[in-house]
């Protein structure tokens, strides 16, 4: 695990429709910004696999990971940013919003020889980041203001 200039980063968003491949293909279902928040990432924040905290409107404040950038394997022609929430939800949730906190950096993103080789990749991926996640440094943000819905200044 290494850290990167501008991390931790927070962002916040509509759920829209991805590819559809987290839940049907790979079994490991993402939420995926619009366009203009990925856009919005900054410079400093490189493609990649990135570990960090994620909430659904008002909700508890669950572990993530998330990818950032062109998927190689399925060789995506626009930027995403796919949020693998590591909570158990009952139903989708698109057109809610997403909040999430980007705390620390695992991996540059990479190609894959095979399907199965890329869900190994982010199930070790998603290990990783619940490890990570339990230092006290990545756990404090977790009850970062910008999760607090009273805040009128949150950090964005």
């Amino acid at each position: 695990m290494t850290f990167k200039n501008g991390l931790p980063h927070f962002a916040k968003g509509t759920v829209v429709k991805g590819f559809g491949r987290g839940s049907k293909e790979l079994g490991i279902p993402t939420a995926n910004f619009e366009p203009h928040i990925v856009k919005q990432l900054p410079p400093e924040l490189e493609t990649g696999i990135y570990f960090g905290w994620a909430q659904i409107d008002q909700g508890a404040v669950h572990k993530m990971v998330m990818s950032v950038g062109w998927n190689p394997y399925y060789k995506n022609m626009e930027k995403s940013m796919e949020t693998h929430i590591l909570h158990k939800f009952d139903e989708d949730f698109y057109g809610r919003q997403l909040r999430v906190c980007m705390a620390g950096y695992l991996r540059p993103e990479k190609d894959f020889t095979s399907l199965d080789t890329l869900v190994e990749a982010i199930r070790d991926d998603i290990s990783q980041a619940e490890k990570q996640l339990e230092d006290p440094n990545f756990r404090n943000l977790k009850s970062s203001k910008f999760f607090d819905h009273g805040a009128q200044n949150a950090e964005h």
